[in-house]
């Protein structure tokens, strides 16, 4: 579903526009990153502090459920693995591809959850809505709620399922 929503964005302003404002995330960061300590590549010490940070960017400003980073070992064998030229840092471009890859799953999943909560939710609101009017005492009750505010709560109710099975797992 999250491809979906993708989709429909690469249809409207174009995949190069969407493949440019990625690239700005990992290059801010990296900016940010030179500004405050003058170093143009990243140990891995500098490599998990920047990924925490970007993980904090994540949770702060998109939707959904808590997206825990990754372990320090799981950031370690990725960076072996994008360590092109096998310093043992990350350059600007390294550390761009590397950011790319880690946080790939973890905007699907919030793409997903988005378009679960924005569109899957009301229309199944309103279609639970239709089939309990002939229902004798829920009926009455759910047609008296106003459509808007009965596919708000229901979508509300999806998005706390949606949290609470993150806690399952």
């Amino acid at each position: 579903m999250g491809q979906v929503l993708t989709t429909i964005q690469e249809k409207f302003q174009g995949k190069e526009w969407k493949e440019r404002q990625i690239r700005k995330i990992p290059h801010k960061a990296f900016d940010c990153f030179r500004n405050d300590y003058g170093k143009d590549h990243l140990s891995f010490e500098d490599l998990y502090i920047m990924v925490l940070f970007v993980y904090n960017d994540i949770n702060k400003y998109l939707p959904g459920s808590h997206n825990d980073p990754p372990s320090k070992q799981k950031v370690l064998t990725m960076m072996e693995t994008y360590d092109l030229n096998l310093d043992g840092m990350l350059d600007r471009e390294e550390f761009a591809t590397f950011i790319k890859k880690l946080t790939s799953d973890t905007l699907t999943q919030v793409s997903t959850n988005l378009l679960i909560a924005l569109l899957v939710a009301p229309a199944v609101a309103l279609m639970t809505k239709r089939a309990t009017e002939g229902m004798p005492v829920v009926g009455t009750v759910v047609q008296k709620i106003p459509a808007s505010i009965y596919a708000s709560l229901v979508a509300l109710g999806v998005v706390m399922l949606q949290d609470s099975k993150d806690d399952f797992e």
